[in-house]
């Protein structure tokens, strides 16, 4: 979910949190309908860096690629130019008051877009579209992104998420079938967004029940935002960037909960982030303890049955994935027409990328000789996840090229 607007997401967990949704209220119900001659809709995506993307097109312009976020309260158009291009005559200006000044913090809401998605209907699907692209996602995931599609999609439909297959199937709530051998958990449905209760085992021992957005948005495993204030900092534990906001990034800590149970499954060893008193001190419109992102929620197959309250989920073949945290240090983006170029934004400092010099605005043109444009964003993240193996970066820095060798290790 949009937790704020940014230059560039440069952080390994985008944290997608958006309140665009308090600020316009459209007179009808916003949704999308399957087709009368349909009962079900198969519609692919791809998985990139945690971020589920979708192709949709909108008043006969595209297709885009929109990225699919239950954390968002309202359909977002984060690519401005999209403005001309989809011919938008009717539109107002919003300012997301409180979060700054000036043209940096505004939107235009839409009047009701002719959203397209192949087999499915949208009715009265109005969307906020940024003045700027604060978000930049396009660089996080080295492909281009239009923006963010949320709780329109879910709350009239049934949803079978299969991220084994990397399809979705959607139908009338009425002709919803969950996946075979599937655990129902409930769920509320509140200012838009879906929440879960569940119980977790904190580094000492203790245990919680908690109550959590369930994100698809959220690149990472776990956001736990009462942490520091009940139980304290984990005693293995990393200073990080969490995410972004409107007014700058979200500080904190990465580091590990013993488990987390969702449905009767007991997930083991979860990366955390725990947000700083900053963040913290925002206040929410509904009271939550975090979030549970893509990074736990891709373990499963999913179903979201918003009309029902209930959510239905399978373990697949990632179950038993270990969750890996970056072992180099290095946050980066993807620059140039093609994004093909690897941008670091951050060095973690102390971190295997800090030891050998490495700086924001270094760029790696290749990785064990691989060169950066013959890679996707997942392939170089699964360069830096694998542990206590030494790569051969090629490094653009002070207008020459150098080579440097990284030895990754464990940092959490």
């Amino acid at each position: 979910m949009l937790a704020g607007l940014y230059k560039y997401p440069k952080f390994k967990h985008v944290w997608l949190t958006v309140i665009l949704s308090c600020l316009f209220v459209s007179a009808n119900a916003q949704s999308f309908t399957v087709d009368s001659n349909r009962k079900n809709v198969n519609i692919p995506f791809k998985l990139i860096r945690n971020m589920m993307v979708i192709k949709l097109s909108i008043n006969n312009k595209g297709p885009f690629n929109f990225i699919l976020d239950t954390g968002v309260g309202l359909m977002v158009i984060t690519e401005p130019k999209l403005v001309d291009s989809i011919n938008i005559t009717s539109k107002r200006t919003i300012k997301l008051s409180g979060l700054g000044e000036g043209d940096a913090f505004e939107a235009y809401v839409t009047a009701p877009l002719n959203v397209v998605i192949p087999g499915l209907t949208s009715n009265n699907v109005s969307a906020a579209i940024l003045k700027t692209d604060y978000f930049n996602l396009s660089s996080y995931i080295g492909l281009p992104v239009h923006g963010l599609l949320g709780y329109e999609f879910f709350n009239s439909l049934g949803v079978k998420i299969n991220f084994t297959d990397s399809t979705m199937t959607v139908c009338r709530p009425k002709d919803l079938k969950p996946f075979k051998k599937s655990q129902k958990i409930p769920i509320t449905v509140e200012d838009k967004k879906p929440y879960m209760e569940t119980m977790l085992t904190f580094p000492d021992g203790s245990k919680a029940t908690n109550k959590f957005i369930i994100d698809l948005g959220a690149g990472h495993p776990l956001s736990l935002e009462n942490m520091l204030q009940k139980h304290g900092l984990p005693k293995k534990s990393i200073p990080a960037n969490l995410g972004v906001a409107l007014n700058g990034p979200i500080t904190g800590y990465l580091s590990r909960v013993k488990e987390v149970m969702i449905a009767n499954y007991k997930i083991k060893d979860v990366i955390t982030s725990f947000p700083d008193k900053d963040y913290i001190q925002r206040k929410f419109s509904v009271p939550r303890d975090g979030n549970i992102g893509i990074g736990i929620l891709k373990k499963f197959n999913l179903t979201f049955d918003y009309t029902n309250n209930l959510l239905y989920v399978k373990k697949n073949e990632k179950y038993n994935d270990p969750f890996e945290h970056d072992m180099s240090g290095i946050e980066y983006y993807m620059a140039g027409d093609n994004f093909s170029h690897l941008i670091i934004s951050r060095v973690a400092p102390g971190s295997p990328a800090d030891e050998i010099g490495l700086i924001k605005d270094d760029e790696i043109t290749s990785i064990n000789f691989k060169p950066i444009s013959k890679m996707t964003s997942e392939e170089i993240d699964a360069f830096f996840k694998k542990t206590e193996r030494s790569l051969l970066l090629e490094v653009y820095h002070d207008k020459k090229y150098d080579k440097v060798i990284i030895t990754l290790k464990h940092r959490i």
